[in-house]
Order: structure tokens, then C-alpha cells, then sequence
């Protein structure tokens, strides 16, 4: 049997996260953006995907560094989307290769 606080904790991340997604959008919904402001929209996704994957520069797992490489490569070539794909597919299955 699942916990009630759990249940509870999950509802209510998931509750601050949609609302943290609809926030934006409510608040700045008639207004436009500069280009400074523009400039920094486009440019928090990677910087996301950055913090996310930077933990991997100080492994010493070589799966995880291959990876890392493969992903780096990625992104100087493709869109986000196929690059965090990309990253996500080479570590899963390099981690599976070389434990």
C-alpha cells in the first residue's frame, strides 16, 4: 500500500511544477519581450541540459565520459531535443557496456 504522504508529496510537486510552467506564461501574456530578455529564454534551455550533464566532467567512470563526449559532439551539430536523446542513449547504453 502506497503511504499517504507520498501520494501527498507527489501531488503537491506536481502541483508546484505546473504552476511554476503556467506562471510564466499568466504573468508575461500581454507583454512582449525585448531582445535581451528573448536572448535569455532561448538560452535557458541549455543551460538546463549544462547544469544537468556538467557532473559528468569530474567521473571517473569511462562510460560516463564517452557519453559525455558523445553529447558534447551532438550539440554542436543538432537541435536540443535529438542532442539530450543523444546523451541520454550513449549513457544508458555505455553504462551497460562498461560497468
Amino acid at each position: 500500500m502506497i503511504d499517504a504522504v507520498t501520494v501527498l508529496t507527489i501531488v503537491l510537486m506536481a502541483a508546484v511544477t505546473y504552476l511554476t510552467r503556467i506562471g510564466g506564461y499568466l504573468l508575461l501574456r500581454d507583454r512582449r519581450l525585448g531582445a535581451r530578455a528573448s536572448a535569455v529564454m532561448e538560452a535557458a534551455p541549455g543551460c538546463v541540459l549544462i547544469s544537468v550533464i556538467a557532473p559528468a566532467f569530474v567521473s571517473d567512470r569511462p562510460a560516463d565520459l564517452i557519453a559525455l563526449a558523445a553529447t558534447v559532439l551532438a550539440a554542436t551539430r543538432l537541435p536540443m531535443l535529438p542532442t539530450v536523446l543523444i546523451g541520454v542513449a550513449a549513457a544508458g547504453l555505455l553504462r551497460w557496456l562498461l560497468p
